[in-house]
């Protein structure tokens, strides 16, 4: 069985009108159990008056009450188009002058003295099978009204239609108003719900009709403010999306046109291999291949390492305290025999104490590598290339990168961390893609990336400034 679908509506209009359904049953039950006592304490009244006329024929003789009720008084008495009266009248010492035979004795009445004995007691009985109102008091005999004057007890009943009746009409007086009150405030509020759920109707139309590919912000306008911060959360989120979907799309748009090239070139050295039948040809072709498939295995690291450390990657990454010193030097080992490859003289120059900094040891290495890779890349044979980390501000520290290779101009220093831009006339291969990732990690770690001619005035020195462990939160993270 398919589960009942949640529905604000149904709730707000369960919320409201149970309720009053509830408080509608109850003042029902109230009323009918007030009317039932309303109709009792008018209809007793008349079952006493009875009472008092039928005790009027008790008479006297030699000091005996006697019941002396003719058939036409008694019917003119208990004569009730709607009900049944029963009576009987009784002697003090329980010697019963008069009356129906069925009517049950009374119940056991607490003792009492005074004028509290004469008072009558009205109860709910039986006669027979039939349901009745009974009547039980103490009266003196006749007419009399001395002290000296025998008691007699008096019972009445009535059966109990026309209380039924009156207390049913009364409880309908009141319901039936209330009732009617109920449908126009239940037709009310339906009204008012769905009149108010409106604008999340068209909210939901609004969102519906539009493409996939829209993510502009949600109109607010109309909006209700307890709506309101969930469409401001949407359209957050929907700008967040965008900027994803901008990023993989120009990710897309880079890696198809960077790939172009190189699977063209492999294709066609594949062709070329193809062809040859000298096997040292064969041998030469195969060796190219391996360097164009290399090369083509770098560019895809680093189109998905920039893909990885794309503007709102935050959500990735992994920080932990960290020493840049040692870091720094670790990683800078780990090109030790790239740098005797190309006779390059690799050096470290450390700081003297720790420097402790927040980052994620990943990306923290990633940068690492790309500087110093194209440190070695561009310095000529013979050349020098040294990491330092120092103490850059009162609340910075500094890895730099000091290579020997072509001096970059300083117009071009301001594009160098664009994707795929590469300086003219280099004979090195590349992707343009390294410098790029360099500068999107050290903006995930709000630290700040500048260019500089080395010291000794040949080559170029990449600066990363990294805010210490400590010293508040980096720009990069709080912009997020």
């Amino acid at each position: 069985m398919k589960p009942v679908e949640p529905r604000l509506q149904r709730k707000l209009l369960a919320w409201l009108l149970g309720p009053l359904a509830v408080l509608l049953v109850i003042d029902t039950a109230a009323a009918y159990w007030n009317s039932v006592r309303f109709s009792d304490l008018a209809y007793d009244r008349a079952l006493h008056e009875i009472g008092r006329e039928i005790v009027l024929h008790v008479k006297l003789d030699g000091g005996q009450p006697r019941l002396e009720l003719s058939e036409a008084a008694g019917n003119i008495l208990l004569l009730d188009p709607d009900d049944l009266l029963f009576y009987r009248v009784t002697g003090a010492d329980g010697t019963v002058l008069g009356g129906d035979a069925d009517m049950p004795p009374p119940r056991e009445a607490p003792r009492a003295t005074g004028t509290e004995a004469l008072a009558p007691r009205f109860y709910r009985d039986d006669v027979g099978d039939a349901p009745v109102r009974m009547m039980v008091a103490r009266m003196r005999a006749g007419t009399g009204t001395g002290p000296g004057t025998p008691l007699v007890q008096v019972q009445v009943a009535e059966t109990l239609h026309k209380r039924t009746r009156f207390a049913w009409e009364m409880v309908a007086n009141i319901v039936l108003p209330q009732l009617l009150l109920m449908v126009m405030a239940t037709a009310v509020v339906w009204f008012g719900v769905s009149r108010g759920l409106q604008p999340l109707q068209r909210l939901r139309r609004a969102v519906s009709d539009r493409s996939h590919l829209d993510l502009s912000p949600i109109d607010t306008h109309d909006v209700p403010g307890e709506v309101r911060p969930l469409v401001n959360e949407v359209n957050d989120l929907m700008a967040r999306l965008g900027q994803t979907f901008d990023f993989q799309n120009r990710f897309v748009a880079d890696a198809a046109h960077q790939l172009k090239t190189p699977v063209s070139g492999l294709k066609a050295q594949i062709e070329l291999a193809q062809r040859e039948t000298d096997p040292e040809r064969v041998r030469h072709s195969l060796a190219q291949l391996y360097i164009s498939a290399d090369r083509l295995s770098r560019l895809v690291r680093q189109l998905l390492s920039l893909a990885r450390n794309e503007p709102g990657a935050l959500a990735s990454m992994q920080l932990r305290p960290l020493d840049l010193n040692a870091y720094a030097l670790e990683v800078s080992m780990e090109w030790v025999p790239q740098a005797i490859k190309r006779r390059i003289d690799l050096g470290f120059e450390g700081a003297d104490r720790p420097l402790m900094i927040d980052a994620d040891p990943d990306r923290l290495r990633e940068l690492i590598n790309n500087l110093i890779d194209n440190a070695i890349r561009y310095s000529q044979s013979g050349g020098r290339v040294t990491v330092r980390v120092n103490v850059g501000g009162s609340n910075e520290c500094r890895l730099a990168i000091s290579d020997d290779g072509p001096g970059i101009p300083v117009p071009e220093r301001a594009r160098i961390f664009e994707r795929f831009h590469r300086l003219l006339g280099t004979q090195e291969d590349g992707s343009g893609l390294g410098l790029a990732i360099v500068s999107e990690i050290a903006t995930l770690h709000g630290a700040r990336i500048t260019l500089e001619e080395d010291t000794d005035g040949v080559g170029n020195t990449f600066s990363v400034f990294f805010p210490l462990r400590g010293a508040g939160p980096s720009p990069g993270l709080s912009a997020s």
